[in-house]
C-alpha cells in the first residue's frame, strides 16, 4: 500500500519542531482575530458611497498574504492544521509499517498521543515512554 505522506516524523523530529509550531500559530490565531475584526469594518464600507481603499484594506491585504505564508509552512512539511482555534496539529508518523498521526494540542506539554489517519481526536492513544 502505498503512502499519502512523503514525511514521516519520528516523536523526536515532531517534538523538535514544537517551539516553531507554538510561535506560528499564535500568530495565525492573532492573524485570524484581526481579519475577522477587519472584515466586519470592510462589510461596513460595502455599501454604495463608501470608500473601500485606504489603510484597512492594506492591512487585511497584509495579514491575507502573512497566513498564506504561515500555512505554507506547515504545508510543506506536511504537518495537519486540524483545528486553529484549539491548535489542534497532526504529524504524519509511521507506527508498526503503518501511517498514522502524532497529535499534538496546543498547551500540551509534550506529543504524548497518536491516531490513525481516519480515527481523528477522539481516537487520540497515548505513546508509550520509549518512542
Amino acid at each position: 500500500m502505498d503512502n499519502l505522506f512523503d514525511k514521516h516524523y519520528t516523536r523526536e523530529e515532531a517534538r523538535s519542531l514544537l517551539p516553531e509550531i507554538q510561535e506560528w500559530l499564535e500568530r495565525l490565531q492573532l492573524l485570524r482575530n484581526q481579519i475577522e475584526e477587519q472584515e466586519q469594518q470592510l462589510s461596513e464600507l460595502m455599501k454604495p458611497g463608501c470608500d473601500l481603499g485606504g489603510d484597512l484594506v492594506n492591512h487585511w491585504t497584509r495579514g491575507m498574504a502573512e497566513i498564506k505564508v504561515l500555512l505554507t509552512k506547515f504545508f510543506e512539511r506536511e504537518i495537519q492544521i486540524k483545528d486553529l482555534e484549539r491548535g489542534l496539529i497532526d504529524f504524519p508518523s509511521l507506527r508498526e509499517g503503518k501511517e498514522v498521526f502524532l497529535c499534538w494540542e496546543q498547551g500540551e506539554p509534550d506529543i504524548d498521543f497518536w491516531h490513525d489517519l481516519e480515527g481523528g481526536y477522539a481516537g487520540r492513544q497515548p505513546l508509550e515512554e520509549e518512542e
